[in-house]
């Protein structure tokens, strides 16, 4: 097997009316407005909670830990890496504290306009703060994953977020399955289109 280089996947530009988004106070922090990145026409879109690091000290792009280890995940899940977009619940990079609540709350408006543009057939939310921010405190990624779920009226699945997965890679093997479980569901679901 050839070794294994992430990639730096095509951002998609902002558009005109979050670009000055100042529904909080991270847009008095953020350096700009991060949309998502991947192919927009996507059947799978995933959801994390926040951009992590995208350009060095000296503004090159790179390929943060979060990114890479989503992109090993996918790969071993045989999901094809063109074949999903990823987005966030805040489109601003924290770089100090804030208020997360408020904040997410402010943001979601987005997360929705992305997916009536974008109408993606199954959503995959990564991490506890997604799960929490689409249902209840009391929920976690560990009672809801390896099934599937509903928000919005999109069929959705649950799985770690690769920050975890990545300081505990014993994870890696459950994030797997969980990626898994969503390449089936996506194959059923072209598999039902080519027949109609």
């Amino acid at each position: 097997m050839e070794k294994f280089r992430p990639l730096l996947l095509p951002e998609e530009s902002a558009p005109a009316y979050a670009v000055d988004c100042q529904r909080c106070e991270l847009s008095k922090q953020r350096k700009r407005v991060i949309w998502g990145e991947g192919n927009p026409q996507a059947e799978l879109f995933i959801v994390m909670d926040n951009p992590g690091a995208r350009e060095t000290k000296e503004g090159d792009p790179f390929v943060c830990g979060t990114r890479e280890t989503l992109q090993r995940g996918l790969l071993e899940a045989e999901l094809d890496i063109h074949s999903v977009y990823i987005s966030y619940l805040l489109k601003c990079r924290p770089i100090r504290a804030y208020n997360k609540p408020m904040a997410r709350e402010a943001c979601l408006s987005h997360l929705h306009s992305q997916l009536k543009e974008k109408t993606p057939a199954l959503l995959l939310g990564l991490g506890n703060i997604v799960v929490q921010s689409f249902y209840t405190e009391k929920e976690d990624v560990k009672s809801l994953r390896g099934s599937w779920h509903t928000w919005q009226n999109y069929p959705i699945a649950f799985s770690y977020h690769p920050l975890a997965v990545r300081r505990r890679p014993v994870l890696m093997k459950y994030f797997v399955e969980d990626l898994k479980l969503v390449e089936a569901r996506l194959k059923n679901h072209f598999s039902k289109q080519i027949d109609h």
